[in-house]
Parts: structure tokens; sequence; C-alpha cells
């Protein structure tokens, strides 16, 4: 009998790793695609989310991330998706506006205040009902919560008024509604690939970018341009997006991991953002890069007929995300 029952043990011993995933569990390989580089705090959190899902999931649930635009960006990423290919595509909440309209402008110009302002708007109603929409469209949402800080202007002159930016060819990614909200600022939009716009400003292509602070430090944008403006324009965040069918073939136990690793990476991608915000600052100004406030109230007068621009977009859109941050904003 001692015989028998070591030989069951040894068998379950055998099929269930150390995490509880069945090792007779369908492995899945897949790709993660973004543009920010791999030294970038984002790439870096969601690396180490990556590899704790591929820990705890025996290697069963196996996403490699790949940066830097090394796989197919931007509007091509979420068609990757819908495709139904074994990828994660990592994108601005922008481009899901191609699917389901209403949710580009949750990544309009001048809505957010603070990261905890956008962390509670992605938990609201409006946006659990957009969600459920673009899923129809073949985009099942895993995590809204990744920020790379609020997005200013990077250039080697000072910027306070749209005067300041008449004329000035300003690298945005393909998206129309960056190149709406840059042509109501007064830049001249030029959409440039990420990994081309160091030598664009370099060469003079471009006369500048907009980004985040952390971008800026970690790209080594400030050995070409040495001024940044703070238009706080936008909120960079991404969501991560998988095919709803490939979602459907992880286990609920691989489900549960996955989304409990990347709820836990944005937590910390959070905490590290607020940190760095500080210390990235003080090494630019030890660099050389000088910070200029703005002309905040001309530039958001500016920018609200961006959100007119777009026929496809609900006519009551924007006051409805008013609303929802009123509450928000009430509720502190």
């Amino acid at each position: 009998m001692k015989k028998i029952i070591g030989t069951v043990l040894t068998a379950v011993s055998l099929l269930v790793g150390s995490s509880g995933i069945a090792a007779k569990e369908a492995v899945h390989d897949i790709n993660m695609s973004l543009v920010f580089t791999h030294n970038e705090l984002l790439t870096q959190q969601l690396i180490k989310a990556t590899d704790k899902i591929r820990t705890r999931t025996d290697g069963t649930v196996n996403i490699k991330v790949f940066p830097g635009g090394q796989l197919p960006v931007y509007k091509d990423n979420l068609e990757a998706v819908v495709n139904g290919a074994n990828w994660i595509a990592v994108e601005d909440l922008s481009y899901l506006g191609d699917y389901v309209p209403d949710f580009a402008p949750l990544a309009g110009p001048m809505l957010y205040n603070s990261y905890d302002e956008y962390l509670a708007m992605m938990d609201t109603q409006l946006v659990a009902d957009l969600s459920a929409q673009v899923e129809k469209k073949g985009i099942k949402v895993l995590n809204f919560d990744y920020m790379f800080g609020f997005r200013h202007m990077i250039t080697n002159k000072e910027i306070k008024t749209s005067a300041d930016m008449a004329g000035m060819r300003i690298r945005v990614p393909g998206s129309q509604l960056f190149i709406s909200t840059l042509a109501s600022m007064g830049a001249a939009p030029a959409s440039l690939p990420f990994p081309e716009t160091y030598a664009g400003v370099q060469q003079g292509v471009v006369d500048g970018l907009e980004g985040s602070i952390l971008t800026m430090y970690s790209t080594k944008m400030y050995e070409v341009a040495k001024n940044m403006s703070l238009t706080k324009h936008f909120l960079g965040t991404v969501g991560l997006y998988i095919s709803p069918a490939v979602w459907d073939k992880f286990s609920p136990e691989q489900q549960t991991i996955v989304n409990e690793e990347f709820a836990a990476g944005a937590i910390s991608n959070t905490k590290e953002l607020v940190k760095l915000d500080t210390e990235y600052t003080q090494k630019l100004e030890e660099l050389g890069v000088k910070f200029n406030e703005v002309d905040s109230a001309e530039f958001s007068k500016l920018t609200a007929e961006v959100y007119t621009k777009f026929p496809a977009w609900s006519s009551d859109i924007r006051s409805k995300i008013g609303a929802e941050l009123a509450i928000i904003r009430a509720s502190k």
C-alpha cells in the first residue's frame, strides 16, 4: 500500500509545479510589442511583470518583450491583436479609437491634473462600457494603468505661448489626435518613427518632439535638445491589449496570474514614476536642460477645439468625461 501511495504522490508532483500550474497546461508563447526603449521605466516594469508571469506559470505563459519598435507598433500593433496573433500590444488609448471612437478622447489634451485622476477614470463605468465594446471588435484590455508621465515640449527653444511654437516641426506619433493637438497649439506636427527621432532632432529634420521627463532622460534626448517647456498637454499612458481568442485559450489559473502580475506591475510603475519624475528632473538640470512654465490657460483654450474635430466621437463625450472628472475631484 505504501508503494502505491508513493507512486500516486510522485505522479501528482510531476503534474503540478510549485506554482500550482499543472504541467499539462498548454504553453502560450506571446510577443509583446512596444515603442519604448529597453532602459525606460515602463519597459523595465513590463519585463519584471512578464518574468513573474513566466515563473508563476512554470513557463506555460511565456511573454517575450520586444521594446524599441523591433516589432510593429502603433496601428500595426493593434492590428496584430485584432488579427488573432499571439501578441500583446502596448499602446496609447487613442489607438483604440480606430475601433471604438469614444476611447480616443479619454487620451485627449489637457484632461488630467494628476496620475491619481487618470487611474480613477480608468475605474469608471464609462471606461468599463467602452472596454466591453472594444472587446467585441477583437481587443481585450488587460490593463490600462501603465503611465510614463505628462508629456511636454522638448526643443532647443523656450516655449511659453502658441506664438513661440509657430512653424516649429515637432515630432509626434502617427496618431491623428496627437497631430490635431499639436497643430492647435501652433506647431507643425511631423510624424516620425521614434527610433529616428534622436537623429531627426540632431540633423534638424524636426525642431523637437513632445514627450515625458522619463523619456527625455532615458533616451538621452537631452544630448540634442536642451529645453523642456512644461505644457502637460497629454498624460502619457498605455494599455495592454490581447486578442480575446488568444486570451480564451489560457486556463483560468493562467488568466488570474497574468492579471495579478500586470496589476502589480502597474502599481510598481506608478510608484517609481513619481520618484523618478523628481530624480530625473534634477539630473536633467545637471546635464544643462532648462525647464520653463507655459501659459496653460491659453493652451487649454486652444486645444478645446480638438474635441470637435472628430465626427466619429459622440457629441457629448467631452462632457461625459468632464462629469466623471468632476466626481473624481470632488471625492478627494
